[in-house]
């Protein structure tokens, strides 16, 4: 697989991506974290290729103190395959490179399969709780 940095040519194909992996949600616009995470001088989304076909991506961030990965996503007929597994170290190595000293994510209840790929990489259970809110 071929990784890159995506660029505004990839946001649609990336965007439809996770869609189609069910990570959106109704009230958080994927384009606008996408254009966000490409504007930002701490994040960008990072593309996997094989043959021209987009078949991974990972959005990553550095909060200063900690790095953060979302919108992990493969298309489901290419999972199993160990795309995530290297789209996710591509992540941390971006991080890395960066000095980040550790990475999180989330992981929402409903999907267990996803923390069980998580915790094959390494990644554990935080005893910790997310709260939001919206702005």
């Amino acid at each position: 697989m071929d990784i890159r940095i995506a660029t505004s040519a990839d946001r649609a194909a990336v965007t439809d991506l996770w869609d189609a992996a069910q990570l959106t949600r109704p009230w958080n616009p994927p384009l606008d974290d996408y254009d966000r995470a490409l504007a930002g001088a701490s994040s960008t989304v990072l593309v996997g290729f094989e043959d021209g076909e987009l078949v991974a991506t990972a959005m990553v961030g550095d909060d200063g103190h900690r790095g953060w990965i979302y919108y992990v996503a493969v298309p489901a007929a290419r999972r199993r395959r160990g795309l995530g597994a290297e789209i996710v170290g591509a992540a941390e190595d971006w991080l890395r490179e960066r000095g980040c000293p550790k990475v999180e994510l989330m992981v929402r209840d409903d999907n267990p399969e996803v923390t069980d790929f998580y915790e094959a990489l390494g990644y554990v259970p935080d005893a910790v709780q997310v709260l939001g809110r919206r702005l």
